[in-house]
């Protein structure tokens, strides 16, 4: 045997061994990738994304061949939110700038705070002026704001007359002002909050004014009036169902939402989510997913807690933040924000609170830390959200000046590179269910 085909024999060998190890390597990471992991990425590949096709066009409206063209996404059709209960009334400046810019940062929805008792502590002086201040800043950032809730009865306004009746004359009429007096500005309302069970025992004690109009009026017909009345301030708001029960109960009350006529005067169902305790196994997110799917409107995860400290309901203060803990709310936001990002009903997910500073009940369940330095879990959102969810691309155009490719929906910027440096951007918006036909127009 010659010197040449001895070496050539230990080159197969040598790229037979390097080819085998990287397949073993390959199929170890498939084994290492859990089964609902890939179930969940091919579901996300089906449901969040779609094709799109765009023609350039000469100033003469000619095709153009042969051009690079550049996209990345500039937006989410899907809300990712969080309340934004801080804004404006963090007293540090440094900390107040840390908490907009991280919230712009990964969010494009936000919730803003209704509460009556607070939002209108004196009869006749709701507290508009905010609120208005804060929808405009976060319609500049292109954040989408909610309003919630417009009714519920977890505490009395202080000013609360005694009569029933004219307490529902005045909870309509607040609908009726908030949502007319935001028309554009805000337009998803949480309309009516935790109908399901309005009556349990601490509702009774902290608002018994409320909770005896509600009963007077009685369950469901208290709840399709403010449905009504807020269809009426607003008719192109959509309108949200929101409450903290999953079960067959919540399921119930929603199919006795219609109008006089049998139409749905709901425009999505909210689903709560706060799991101080222990977050939701993965079968348990696919049944409440399926139990309100039938309905076949949009499903909206309203308030979703993971803490990141010692789990529970009831700790003692302070209520402190862990590594460990921060460890283990970065793994299980990722599941959980997987699991439902690949649910075609869900349409958002909003976070319960956006940070540690005074959040509810004290509980650590914040993406940031007090000092609004990230935690882990911002940082494992952030790279879902704007990384792995988020489209970028580069292609030629064909003979034809046309290009094809698959997004995830919402908005993506367009750059059209010239050989001679000149170049045209453009922003698409590829939608679920729409054309997805483009064509870019070069300027002469």
């Amino acid at each position: 045997m010659n010197r040449f085909v001895s070496f050539r024999r230990i080159g197969l060998g040598i790229t037979c061994v390097c080819l085998a190890a990287g397949l073993l390597w390959a199929l170890n990471a498939a084994a290492e990738k859990p089964s609902w992991l890939s179930d969940a990425e091919r579901r996300i590949e089906e449901c969040r994304k779609g094709d799109f096709e765009v023609a350039v066009l000469d100033a003469e409206g000619h095709p153009v061949a042969g051009v690079k063209v550049v996209s990345e996404q500039v937006r989410h059709d899907f809300l990712f939110g969080c309340n934004i209960f801080q804004w404006g009334r963090i007293p540090d400046a440094e900390l107040q700038e840390a908490y907009l810019r991280r919230f712009g940062e990964l969010l494009n929805y936000a919730t803003a705070a209704f509460y009556w008792p607070s939002y209108e502590s004196q009869q006749g002086t709701p507290n508009h002026d905010y609120t208005e201040r804060l929808a405009r800043w976060c319609k500049e950032h292109g954040i989408v704001v909610k309003g919630h809730p417009l009714a519920w009865n977890f505490a009395d306004p202080a000013w609360l007359p005694d009569d029933p009746r004219e307490i529902f004359r005045l909870q309509l009429d607040r609908i009726t002002d908030c949502v007319s007096r935001f028309r554009g500005l805000i337009d998803r309302w949480d309309v009516v909050n935790e109908a399901t069970h309005f009556d349990r025992e601490q509702f009774l004690q902290r608002a018994p004014k409320m909770s005896r109009m509600w009963s007077e009026i009685g369950q469901v017909e208290f709840t399709r009036r403010c449905f009504m009345a807020a269809r009426a301030a607003n008719p192109d708001a959509v309108l949200l169902i929101n409450d903290y029960r999953t079960d067959p109960a919540y399921a119930a009350l929603i199919e006795k939402l219609v109008d006089d006529q049998g139409k749905r005067l709901y425009d999505v169902i909210g689903i709560q989510s706060h799991m101080h305790s222990g977050v939701w196994p993965n079968e348990q997110i696919r049944t409440v997913c399926e139990r309100f799917s039938r309905f076949n409107v949009p499903l909206h995860f309203t308030e979703t807690t993971i803490v990141s400290g010692a789990p529970g309901w009831e700790r003692p203060r302070p209520w402190r933040t862990t590594p460990e803990g921060e460890e283990q709310q970065a793994r299980e936001v990722v599941r959980f924000y997987t699991m439902l990002f690949a649910e075609p009903a869900v349409e958002a997910i909003t976070w319960w609170d956006f940070s540690d500073y005074r959040a509810w009940q004290g509980a650590p369940a914040g993406l940031v830390r007090e000092d609004m330095s990230p935690k882990p879990a911002y940082e494992a959102l952030l790279r879902l959200v704007k990384g792995e969810w988020w489209s970028r691309g580069e292609y030629q155009t064909d003979e034809n000046g046309k290009l094809r490719g698959r997004v995830f929906y919402g908005e993506h910027r367009f750059a059209v590179e010239l050989a001679d440096g000149r170049r045209t951007e453009v922003v698409l918006h590829v939608a679920k269910g729409g054309a997805n036909a483009f064509q870019i127009r070069l300027p002469r």
